[in-house]
């Protein structure tokens, strides 16, 4: 698990392609590999596949430019909770991996550092792992 805050030197707001970026460079930071970024399926998607050592991590990203609909934290619902688990048995399946792969359920939620002021380039990163326990 991990926190942290980080400035965004390219502008004032992220796009959500720049904060899957923040949060894959965070979490290989944290010591994980990256396997496939923005796997989708008819099933759903998954933002990040990553490796922690011999364990398989999807990973949810969520992102929040200010908090007037609440955290990044809030968003993790238990359907999108569902569309991640079911992408990654679709995942699994397309790769021939077996039932004996261990895996987890992770997410990244990044939401503005100081809640006052929405454009401050300041970002806070929540890395919650297990989200389906």
């Amino acid at each position: 698990m991990g926190t942290g805050i980080f400035p965004n030197n390219k502008k004032e707001r992220l796009s959500g392609a720049e904060a899957e970026q923040l949060a894959l460079d965070f979490l290989q930071a944290k010591g994980l590999e990256l396997v496939v970024k923005n796997f989708r399926t008819r099933r759903g998607e998954i933002d990040l596949i990553m490796r922690d050592n011999a364990v398989l991590v999807f990973v949810e990203v969520r992102f929040r430019s200010n908090l007037n609909f609440g955290t990044a934290e809030e968003s993790i619902t238990a359907q999108k909770c569902q569309r991640l688990s079911s992408a990654a048995q679709a995942y699994m399946q397309r790769e021939g991996l077996t039932e004996r792969v261990s895996g987890r359920f992770d997410a990244v939620a990044i939401s503005p550092a100081k809640p006052h002021r929405q454009s401050s380039g300041m970002y806070s990163i929540n890395w919650i792992q297990n989200i389906l326990q």
